[in-house]
């Protein structure tokens, strides 16, 4: 990594620069005033509460600088010992966070803000430094794609439980007139009940449209992780790329077409995007994409925006759809990624909410375990169980 750096950037010269702004904090050495057991006695400084985040703390001291590392043990990840002034004092990521950790609290709080403040400097200074990291961790692809999965799916899952409430409000507001029980005639019923139930039914579509929206917004983020998984994005270029990307590329690259029912959900959840949601999320005009009306002698006439850039305007175009329909085919597509050929990938990232890691998608990790829904299985839980040993710092 050091040597693609060393071609964008003189890595010497930026050494030497934040070394001079850090002064006079120097690698601790034979000379530095230390007590005794100063490592299992050091005092956490309220200081260190203002570092910057801990990796590009690590990075600044361990990559850039060359300081010394202490290594892991138990509930510490790193420890940096550092001489200030000629005394010690640690810079460690505990499983409690970063922190500047001090012989005495009462006596050196002064100079753990000083300290502080001079690597809140030398970080600002070294940011092309941490630009090119970011770079090269890309393209070598030794990553973990954040995955929000879960959090996406629940949007969706609680606009869908709003809708269907709605759904059952409006068959209500449309009860049958019941002269026993009514002391008003059934002309003023039927028109109450009829503000009503276009109040109703206008809600109940704007809920369709909000579900549906949020049902696209989550399977753009999963076909993603999905497509790691199935080994068809295996580098943070490519999953970078195709996440700009369009959702019909995201959908082949995560389902494999040519089984009869992924077909039939590509292609109908293509052209209720086209119907639907390309239209409202850029301008809201309408359903069928009716923006303007002509005058004719037989009344207004919609004309249509067709999205296409040869024939952008039309007096035919795409049908309406059915609010009910639609929204149980998005639930009947869910169903699908549980129980299809995705089924692995899904309990991986919905059921456990790891994020998933490119070294695994290039070392044939993953394409092992998706075989089957029971190795996949095994797999999490280990998985699962490494990443809450390094959250809780117990190697």
């Amino acid at each position: 990594m050091q040597k693609e750096i060393k071609t964008a950037i003189d890595i010497d010269k930026l050494r030497i620069e934040v070394l001079k702004i850090l002064e006079p904090i120097n690698q601790s050495d034979g000379n530095t005033s230390a007590k005794k057991d100063f490592l299992f006695s050091a005092e956490r400084s309220e200081a260190g509460a203002k570092l910057p985040q801990y990796y590009l703390v690590y990075f600044l001291f361990a990559e850039l600088l060359k300081f010394k590392n202490l290594g892991n043990f138990e509930k510490i990840a790193w420890s940096f010992p550092i001489d200030y002034k000629g005394k010690a004092f640690l810079v460690e990521y505990r499983k409690f966070g970063l922190g500047i950790f001090v012989q005495d609290i009462k006596e050196d709080e002064i100079a753990a803000r000083e300290i502080t403040g001079l690597i809140n400097r030398a970080v600002t200074k070294a940011k092309p430094f941490y630009d090119l990291l970011a770079e090269n961790a890309v393209k070598s692809s030794k990553l973990n794609i954040t995955n929000r999965s879960a959090e996406l799916y629940y949007r969706y899952e609680y606009l869908v439980k709003l809708y269907n409430e709605q759904a059952a409000e409006l068959i209500r507001a449309k009860g049958a007139f019941d002269p026993k029980a009514s002391v008003i005639s059934k002309a003023l019923y039927d028109g109450i009940h009829s503000a009503e139930s276009h109040s109703f039914q206008q809600q109940k579509n704007w809920l369709a449209i909000s579900a549906i929206e949020a049902f696209f917004s989550w399977t753009e983020h999963i076909f993603i992780h999905i497509a790691i998984i199935n080994g068809n994005l295996k580098t943070g270029e490519e999953v970078a790329q195709l996440s700009g990307g369009y959702w019909k590329d995201k959908y082949i690259k995560a389902i494999k077409l040519g089984e009869p029912k992924a077909d039939k959900f590509y292609n109908e959840l293509l052209l209720i995007r086209q119907q639907l949601r390309n239209f409202v999320a850029h301008g809201s005009f309408g359903k069928e994409g009716n923006a303007f009306s002509f005058h004719s002698k037989t009344g207004a006439v919609p004309v249509l925006l067709t999205n296409k850039n040869d024939n952008r305007y039309s007096l035919t175009g795409m049908l309406s759809f059915d609010d009910d329909k639609v929204v149980k085919f998005t639930e009947d597509f869910v169903q699908y990624l549980k129980t299809g050929q995705c089924a692995p990938a899904f309990y991986y990232l919905m059921e456990c909410g790891l994020p998933t890691i490119l070294t695994y998608a290039n070392d044939g990790t993953y394409a092992r375990y998706s075989e089957d829904l029971e190795l996949m299985t095994e797999f999490t839980y280990r998985l699962m169980e490494m990443f809450d040993n390094a959250a809780n710092m117990d190697w």
